[in-house]
């Protein structure tokens, strides 16, 4: 399954449980070797793979232990300006998020109200 926004948060995680179990059998370990080798309890493995939520830094020692943490940079690549936003900002970096036109100003209702 390739991952789309469209997809409810139960089918992403499902997907990537599948995906991390896979990882697992391919690097021949059992769920009992990967969780001692990543710190956690193999009933948190046991969640993660049946895509059940778990909390996010079990999530990465469970990946670190399968050598899948350079994975992520695809996710969250480095903040790198663009040349053309160099020249344009002067060598400055962006310290906040442009403000979109016609939004609602803070504390105040979609209406402006």
């Amino acid at each position: 399954m390739k991952l789309e926004n469209l997809h409810s948060d139960s089918a992403i995680l499902a997907e990537l449980g599948r995906r991390l179990a896979r990882c697992r059998l391919n690097g021949g370990l059992t769920q009992s070797a990967l969780a001692f080798e990543a710190g956690v309890s193999k009933r948190t493995l046991e969640r993660v793979e049946a895509g059940e939520s778990v909390q996010l830094a079990n999530f990465l020692r469970l990946l670190r232990a399968l050598g899948l943490v350079e994975g992520l940079e695809a996710l969250a690549p480095p903040d790198e300006p663009r040349p053309m936003d160099l020249l344009r900002m002067k060598g400055k970096r962006r310290q906040r998020a442009p403000r979109r036109r016609n939004a609602p100003k803070p504390g105040r209702g979609p209406d402006g109200s």
